[in-house]
C-alpha cells in the first residue's frame, strides 16, 4: 500500500480530520506534515519522507467519504501519473479535482518545479483524474481560509494556469464561485475571494512571478486584509 501524507497549515479542523484519516486508513503508513510555508515545499518535503513509489496527498480542510479506499494498485508503467480524485464544494456544490484527494509520483515530487503557480500539474505530464469522490473539502472554517482558497482557485483558473483547462468549463466553475447564491458559513468569504482571486489571475496570467506568490501563506494574508478592508464582506452576502 501507498504511504499517505497529512499536509496542514494552520486549520482549524486538522487535528480532528488527522484523527479520522489514522481511523480510515489503518493499514497504510500515514505521516504529517506541517506548518511548511509554501505549497511546493510542503509536497516536497512530504515526497521527502514518503517510503513508497507513490503517495496520496490530504488535505487538512479533507472530509474523507465512509466510501474512499486508499487501495489503489497501480502498474509500474503508471508510477509516473499525477492521480486525482474528485472532491465536493461545500458553498457552490462543484465537484472537481479543487481539493481533491492526489496520488503523486514520489521521485518525480521531488524534483517539481517550485514556482508553478499550480502545484499538480507541474510534477509530471502525465496526468489522470478519477470520476470517484474522495472528499468534501471543508475550506469554510474561518474568514482567512475561506478567502484564501477561493482567491488561490480562482485565480488559476482565470489565469489559465492549470493544465488541460477547457475554456468553457472554466468559465462555468468561475461563475459558479463567484456568483452563487449559497448561505453555507462564510460564504461570503469565498464570494469575495473568487472576485479577487479572478483578477488577480486575469490581470497577472502572463507574469509567472506573480501568479507564483498565490503559494505565499503570508502574502496572502495580507491580500485577505486589503481586500476586506475595501470591499466589505457584507458586500459579497
Amino acid at each position: 500500500m501507498y504511504d499517505i501524507a497529512f499536509i496542514s497549515y494552520q486549520e482549524s479542523d486538522s487535528t480532528t480530520n488527522y484523527i479520522n484519516l489514522l481511523k480510515k486508513a489503518p493499514y497504510n503508513k500515514i505521516f504529517r506534515v506541517q506548518n511548511v510555508k509554501g505549497i511546493h515545499r510542503a509536497h516536497v518535503e512530504a515526497a521527502k519522507r514518503s517510503t513508497t513509489n507513490m503517495f496520496y496527498v490530504v488535505d487538512a480542510d479533507a472530509f474523507i467519504l465512509p466510501s474512499f479506499k486508499f487501495d489503489i494498485k497501480l502498474d509500474p508503467s503508471e508510477e509516473d501519473i499525477v492521480h486525482v480524485w474528485r472532491s465536493v464544494n461545500p458553498i457552490n456544490g462543484l465537484e472537481y479535482g479543487y481539493g481533491g484527494i492526489k496520488l503523486l509520483p514520489t521521485k518525480l515530487t521531488l524534483n517539481m518545479d517550485i514556482d508553478s503557480p499550480d502545484m499538480t500539474t507541474s510534477i509530471s505530464p502525465r496526468f489522470k483524474v478519477i470520476e470517484e469522490v474522495s472528499n468534501i473539502t471543508v475550506f469554510n472554517t474561518d474568514p482567512l481560509s475561506t478567502w484564501r482558497s477561493s482567491f488561490r482557485e480562482c485565480a488559476k483558473l482565470a489565469s489559465k494556469a492549470i493544465h488541460g483547462q477547457i475554456d468553457d468549463e472554466t468559465k462555468h466553475r468561475l461563475d459558479t464561485w463567484r456568483f452563487n447564491n449559497s448561505r453555507e458559513k462564510f460564504s461570503e468569504y469565498s464570494r469575495g475571494g473568487a472576485s479577487a482571486g479572478e483578477w488577480y489571475g486575469t490581470t497577472y496570467k502572463d507574469d509567472p512571478e506573480a501568479l507564483a506568490k498565490i503559494n505565499d501563506w503570508d502574502w496572502l494574508e495580507e491580500q485577505f486584509k486589503v481586500h476586506i478592508e475595501l470591499f466589505p464582506p457584507e458586500t459579497f452576502k
